[in-house]
Parts: structure tokens; C-alpha cells; sequence
């Protein structure tokens, strides 16, 4: 393939690591109740030595990007599957053990083989031709530009989705899109839920330009609806040859018979009982001329083959599960291909960094609040997500039950305090305005008692003017009732002597009278 002659050298020391690494990890990570994935036979191995061969000569121009591309397809086919940190540090131990004895000869040792970040993705680099290379990431910053600049592409033409691009939740979205990049690439994130798994899978689909196809599930959606469903897929990507992801979560499969389509889906492409006649022949008649350019007899089972292997090149299953409880566990046992035909991607609990990135992001919006107030606050959220956490832990192990702290429940989290914050502002806003009113009531009304005090003392310097007056009239007036009552007794007395008057020229008449 033109690449250098020392690249050419060390592909058998590439092959001899994978296969060595691949025995110690089936000797030591063995399958369990809990690990019941913990099946590694040759897929692996095709899958690791699959992504070796995205190599160009244009890119790996030396044996130590070869080395680290080894790595990383190592990681991803292998630590990606496992379940707890304990694993992935006995993992990390095995994969170290194997690069050292392969690759410690290499120009810059072992440090050069290990740097980080050890990303590798097809989005980030094209050839002259427009043509996606499988090159290294450079730095997480120019990562992190990038999956920016492709969300906002997203955000422009779907639903938006605010993500926060922290360190993990970038590393997922380089995950998904190297498996669902590859042909036949089927991809089984598993996770509690709100970890992001259909948020990164859409945004991992839109990255490598593929449609996204969700069921929509109702009171009413049926095996009839599902097998319907999955023929319009079978037609987008065979017949048509428009790649596209089918996305699915457990939530979704309401009845358990969906499975058995999946799983014939993704382990042979051929799903029974799906295909009338006229849709075969239909299917047929569209890649007919493919058939024949492809230099093959136009045969009805070269059609068909060719279609059906159309469909899976293109098509590209992503089942985002639910470990909690047995459902899992019980599916896969039931459905083999759900994990031997797909590439796991088990989403872990957010780290500190993202716990923090996250709370810092959604608690920006806030407004009035203070830079280290903020911060203080986001560092707090996050510790309290840890500690809860923590107390899980012990609880599970004292009382041997599970009490689930998940990413959902920390936005949750960040939701309730900001609904609470915003609630008590208003209710303290609205006293505020009540204390104000009152305040300008009482000035209000302080004022116009001021106004009537002013008004009265004006009437009380009338009204003692009006008494005063009254006084003098009543004084007045008694003077003149004295001189009155004087005349009156004067006059009392003239009328006892013309009383007395009268009685005697009346006793003197009467006396006249009878002479």
C-alpha cells in the first residue's frame, strides 16, 4: 500500500501484540451474571485488525502513529466493554504489559506510544480529494472545535439539543462514529438513563452524514407497525443506498417479538417473515444494474444477496439499553446478536470534570448572580452528585440494594435549584413590590394627613375668631337683658298701682252705684 518500510516491518509485530493481548483478555475477563458480555472470540480480533486497516500512507508515515493506532483499536474494541473501573485498570495493565514488550524499541519509547489524547476520528481530516482519513486527534481543544462547529450544524436543521461537549462526552461521540463509519458497523451503547446515549448518537449519525430513523412509539404501535417501519429502512438503504441509522432504546421495544426481527437484522441482514414476493422482486429490479456493473449474472439470488448486503453496509442499527436490573442480561441471552453482531460502548458515570462542566453551563443563565458565587455553587453541585454517589455505594454494599444516582437525575438536580431559585425571586420580587406599595400608601397617606392637620389649625384660628365674637355678643347681650329685666320690673310696678288704682275706682263706683 505504499506505506514506509518501517511501518511494512512492524505489521507482524501488530498482529503478534493483537493476538496476545486478545488471549490474556479471554483468559482473564471472563463472562458472569453481571459480565454475561464478556465474550471475546475472533470478532474482536477482525474488529481490531478492521480498524488497522483504515490506515493510510498519507497519514502513518511512521511505526509509533502504527503503534498508537493499535492502541486505540485495542481500547476500543476491548475496554469499551468493560463494566467498572476495576476492570479497566486490570485491562490497562494487560494492554501496557503487551505495548511494552512490542513497542518499547520504538523511536520516543513507550512515552511516545502513550501520549494522550489517543483519539482517532474520520471527521476531523480529508485528503485533497475530499476523501475522510482515519488520522489522530490532535489536541481535545481542536476536538472539542470541531464536535462544536458539527453540533451547531445539527442545531440549525433538527430538534436543538444543548449539550455540553465535556471530555468523556467527546470520546463517546469518536466511538460512536468509528463504529457506525465502518460497513456493517452496529453499535450497542449501554448506560443508566440520561447519560446522553441518543443525544451523542445523533450527533455521532450527523457527523458521518447518516440519516437517523427513530420508532415513534404509541398505545397502538404493533409487530405490524414495526415490520412497516423496517421495510421503508430496507428500501432507504438498499434500494435507494441513503445510509441511515436506526436508533432504538429498550424503552421502545413494547413488545419482546421486535427483538427477534433485530436480532435477524443484525446477524445475517435477512429478516423471516418481513418481505412479501413483490417486495423481493421489487428490491431485485433496483439494484439490478448495480448487480451488472458489478460484473455479476443479474441472477435473482445475485440480486437479492447484493441487496441484502447493500442494506447492511449502509444500515446502521444503535441500541441504546438500560443495564439496570435483568432485562438486559435476560434479552441478551435470548438474542445473541444484540452483543456478538454489535460493538459495545458502556457509558459510566460522568467524572468530576463533567459533573462540574455541567453544572457551570446550565448555571450560566442565571442572571444576577456573581462570577464566584457561581462557581462556588457549580463546584457544590457537583460534590453533592459524588457524595450521593458515594452513599449509594455503601448502601448497596450494607443493605444490597441499588439506589441509582444518574446523569438524568443530576440535571434533575440543576433544573429543581434553578425552577426554585426562580420561583423564590418572584414570590420575594412580589413582596417587595407589596412593601413598596405599602410604603408609598403610607406616604401617601402620611401626606395628606399633613395636608388636613394644616387645613384644621387654619379652621381653628377661624373658629377662635368666631368664638371670640361670640363671646362679645353673649356679653353684649346680657348687658341688654339687665336693662331689659330693669325696665320689665319698672314696669311690673306701674301695673300694682294701676292695679290697685283700678280697685278703687271700681270699690268707688260700685259705692256710687248704690247711693
Amino acid at each position: 500500500g505504499g506505506f514506509d518500510a518501517e511501518v511494512v516491518r512492524l505489521s507482524g509485530k501488530l498482529v503478534d501484540a493483537a493476538i496476545e493481548l486478545h488471549r490474556l483478555v479471554m483468559n482473564n475477563f471472563l463472562p458472569s451474571a453481571v459480565k454475561f458480555h464478556y465474550q471475546f472470540n475472533l470478532r474482536e480480533m477482525s474488529n481490531i485488525i478492521g480498524g488497522m486497516c483504515r490506515m493510510t500512507k498519507d497519514v502513518y508515515r511512521n511505526p509509533v502513529q502504527a503503534a498508537r493506532l493499535w492502541v486505540h483499536e485495542c481500547e476500543r474494541v476491548f475496554r469499551d466493554r468493560m463494566v467498572n473501573d476495576t476492570d479497566m485498570g486490570k485491562f490497562d495493565e494487560f494492554r501496557s504489559q503487551v505495548t511494552k514488550k512490542y513497542f518499547e524499541d520504538l523511536p520516543g519509547g513507550l512515552g511516545a506510544v502513550e501520549e494522550r489524547p489517543l483519539l482517532f476520528t474520520s471527521f476531523m481530516q480529508s485528503s485533497p480529494d475530499d476523501t475522510p482519513l482515519y488520522a489522530p486527534v490532535p489536541t481535545y481543544e481542536s476536538l472539542k472545535k470541531a464536535l462544536e462547529d458539527k453540533l451547531n450544524e445539527y442545531n440549525e436543521t433538527n430538534a436543538v439539543m444543548d449539550l455540553v461537549l465535556f471530555q468523556q462526552a467527546m470520546e463517546h461521540v469518536t466511538r460512536i462514529s468509528r463504529i457506525i463509519d465502518q460497513p456493517r458497523g452496529n453499535a450497542m451503547l449501554v448506560g443508566v438513563g440520561g447519560s446522553g446515549k441518543q443525544s451523542l448518537a445523533r450527533l455521532a449519525a450527523h457527523i458521518c452524514g447518516y440519516d437517523v430513523f427513530q420508532i415513534a412509539v404509541s398505545s397502538t404501535y404493533g409487530i405490524a407497525d414495526f415490520k412497516e417501519n423496517l421495510l421503508s429502512l430496507y428500501t432507504k438503504a438498499g434500494a435507494k443506498g441513503q445510509p441511515v441509522v436506526f436508533l432504538m432504546t429498550d424503552n421502545q421495544i413494547v413488545k419482546e417479538h421486535f427483538l427477534v426481527y433485530i436480532n435477524d437484522l443484525l446477524s445475517t441482514g435477512i429478516v423471516a417473515d418481513l418481505f412479501a414476493p413483490e417486495d423481493k422482486d421489487n428490491f431485485c429490479n433496483a439494484v439490478r444494474n448495480e448487480v451488472k456493473a458489478a460484473g455479476l449474472l443479474d441472477t435473482t439470488d445475485n440480486c437479492w444477496d447484493f441487496f441484502i448486503n447493500k442494506v447492511r453496509r449502509y444500515l446502521h442499527v444503535v441500541l441504546c439499553f438500560s443495564p439496570v436490573g435483568d432485562k438486559f442480561r435476560i434479552r441478551a441471552r435470548q438474542f445473541p446478536a444484540l452483543v456478538n453482531c454489535t460493538q459495545l460502548d458502556w457509558f459510566h458515570g460522568w467524572p468530576a470534570e463533567a459533573l462540574l462542566s455541567v453544572a457551570t453551563r446550565f448555571l450560566a443563565d442565571i442572571p444576577d448572580v456573581a462570577d464566584d458565587v457561581r462557581a462556588s455553587m457549580a463546584q457544590y453541585m457537583a460534590q453533592a452528585h459524588q457524595y450521593v454517589s458515594e452513599a449509594s455505594q455503601q448502601y448497596l454494599q450494607s443493605y444490597r440494594r441499588y439506589n441509582y444516582t444518574t446523569p438524568k437525575s443530576y440535571l434533575e438536580l440543576i433544573a429543581l435549584y434553578k425552577a426554585l431559585l426562580a420561583r423564590k425571586r418572584a414570590e420575594l420580587q412580589a413582596a417587595k413590590e407589596r412593601l413598596q406599595n405599602g410604603v408609598e400608601k403610607i406616604a401617601q397617606a402620611s401626606a395628606q394627613v399633613a395636608d388636613l392637620q394644616a387645613a384644621l389649625r387654619e379652621e381653628q384660628i377661624i373658629v377662635e375668631e368666631k368664638k371670640a365674637q361670640t363671646d362679645e355678643l353673649i356679653v353684649s347681650i346680657g348687658r341688654e337683658k339687665a336693662v331689659v329685666d330693669e325696665a320689665v320690673e319698672a314696669g311690673r310696678e306701674d301695673e300694682e298701682a294701676a292695679r290697685k288704682l283700678q280697685n278703687e275706682v271700681q270699690a268707688f263706683q260700685e259705692e256710687c252705684t248704690r247711693d
